[in-house]
């Protein structure tokens, strides 16, 4: 067993967009399988990212043994599935992973399917959902099919690699108790992300960072900023960091309000660079896994107000009850109006907390271990204890 716990792993990541948290937390992890000696490759969409994801991709290759490469993947089902799903099998088959860990449900797919085929029998197979399936609201026909293909995939699983308790819940409740190892692992980050950010000179009141779509809940952001502004007289100012489908909705909508002139679209920006654009970040999501924008704003110290959707309340832990519901324009107002008016001291006092719970429980290598843990548990339970072959150099 110690002979087992002392041999470097090949590990193979399946992803599709190299955005967001789902890219941020597979490229922390890469990094430190890699530093720790395991051989790791990268497979991901061609489509999205821009010159951002080639550049850290760039940056990411000549640490990892097993490479990069890019096939196009499209977020819905598509013919061109079958060419990216036999880029992945080549793939495996060139660099014979004793892991293929998909991330998201595209991810998710291309490498658990490969389970299915002979070629796929040397490799556990881990899954790691990021949301993904699970944030389609149920009941909804989509929902019903991605979890009738969830169900199928389980049977191809040997550990899901949950990233919050939510949506392990989640997959109990609609696709049931899967024959793979279950294990929650939280999304971690750095030292350097616990050190505070200072606000810019000309910071606005509040500040969003994300995605600028319907599931991020920026409508109700604007409709309280409204509201703020009808209660007070006053038009307290906003920045939107970011970019997606629904920003030109959101453009429209904040001059239909009458707040366009307060509220500005910068556009995407590093995450904290953005947050030193506001005074106190706002997190109106309607669905959540782990957001790590949550994650780096408790750690930076930067007053917050979100909501109580997803795993965000596993990030507050005992400060949970500081959350407020989601689609609430009323309450979110009130919050708003209480950090324009509260006491400066309380507000820094709060943050400080906050960053104090995560930093003890929301680490990068917190976050490594417990994955590679779950790929030896399940090579265990797969291979009867066999070891992969290869070492872990001591340099």
């Amino acid at each position: 067993m110690e002979a087992d716990a002392a041999r470097a792993l090949r590990i193979l990541h399946v992803l599709r967009a190299p955005v967001g948290g789902l890219f941020r937390h597979v490229v922390d992890l890469v990094t430190e399988q890699a530093a720790r000696g395991h051989h790791v490759g990268v497979v991901t969409d061609d489509l999205t990212g821009g010159a951002r994801a080639e550049a850290q991709l760039a940056s990411l290759a000549p640490r990892l043994a097993l490479g990069v490469s890019r096939v196009s993947m499209h977020r819905n089902p598509n013919p061109g599935d079958v060419r990216a799903f036999g880029h992945v099998i080549r793939r495996i088959r060139k660099d014979r992973p004793d892991v293929v860990h998909g991330h998201g449900s595209k991810g998710g797919l291309y490498a658990r399917a490969s389970g299915f085929l002979p070629s796929g029998s040397r490799s556990v197979r881990a899954y790691t959902p990021h949301g993904g399936s699970f944030n389609y609201l149920p009941g909804t026909a989509v929902h019903a099919v991605y979890m009738a293909a969830e169900k199928i995939l389980a049977r191809s699983t040997d550990v899901f690699l949950f990233e919050s308790r939510f949506i392990a819940n989640r997959f109990t409740e609609y696709v049931g108790h899967a024959r793979g190892l279950q294990q929650t692992v939280c999304n971690g980050i750095g030292e350097a992300e616990m050190i505070p950010v200072e606000p810019a000179a000309d910071v606005a009141d509040f500040v969003y960072v994300g995605e600028l779509r319907s599931v991020k809940g920026i409508d109700t952001m604007l409709l309280a900023l409204a509201e703020v502004g009808k209660r007070t007289g006053q038009r307290p100012r906003a920045v939107l960091v970011g970019s997606g489908p629904d920003e030109r909705k959101l453009r429209e909508q904040a001059a239909s309000l009458g707040v366009d002139g307060s509220v500005r679209f910068p556009g995407i920006l590093p995450a904290r660079q953005a947050f030193a654009m506001g005074r106190t970040l706002v997190v109106p999501s309607r669905a959540e896994s782990l957001p790590y924008v949550v994650l780096e704003a408790a750690g930076a110290q930067v007053p917050m107000i979100a909501t109580n959707v997803g795993g965000i309340p596993e990030i507050f832990g005992p400060y949970a009850d500081r959350l407020i519901p989601c689609d609430d324009v009323a309450r979110l107002a009130g919050a708003m109006m209480d950090e324009l008016h509260g006491d400066a001291r309380a507000r820094s006092r709060r943050a400080a907390e906050l960053a104090g719970y995560v930093g003890l429980n929301f680490s990068i290598s917190r976050m490594a271990d417990a994955v590679i843990s779950g790929y030896r548990d399940a090579l265990r339970v797969r291979f009867g204890g066999v070891a992969p072959a290869v070492a872990i150099s001591s340099s």
